[in-house]
């Protein structure tokens, strides 16, 4: 028998209604949001939590990488930045650092934020193509 839960309903169509800009979008929100459960869990000393949502965000850097179109120039350097952000994700499980949690997660802010203006954009773009129609 299905749990009839309206806010796992509410984000599975909010996933399944998105447009692939904001599907980014989420991936980026969701390797914060992870981020920031190993964070905590790193000041908890909770080692299995930590380790979770280090691979979690592993997980969604890994997905972003295979996502990228390789024929563009900025795709290059986005894989580049991606690698370099899951040695680093890596380094941090083993050694339990904060520090490079908090390096990372001024990237993924970063690209997040950028990724919103340009997902805010091409919205405004595709609304002003629809003006005046019923």
């Amino acid at each position: 028998m299905a749990i009839n839960n309206p806010y796992t309903a509410y984000q599975n169509n909010s996933v399944n209604t998105a447009s692939p800009g904001e599907l980014t979008l989420m991936l980026y929100n969701g390797s914060l949001k992870f981020l920031n459960i190993a964070k905590k869990a790193i000041e908890d000393k909770n080692i299995e939590l930590k380790n979770t949502n280090i691979q979690k965000v592993q997980a969604i850097v890994n997905e972003l990488m295979v996502t990228l179109n390789m024929d563009l120039e900025v795709s290059k350097n986005m894989m580049s930045l991606y690698d370099y952000l899951n040695r680093r994700l890596a380094e941090a499980n083993v050694k339990n650092d904060l520090s490079i949690l908090e390096e990372i997660e001024e990237f993924l802010t970063d690209f997040r934020d950028t990724w919103k203006q340009v997902v805010q954009v091409n919205r405004q773009k595709q609304h002003a193509g629809q003006g005046g129609q019923a």
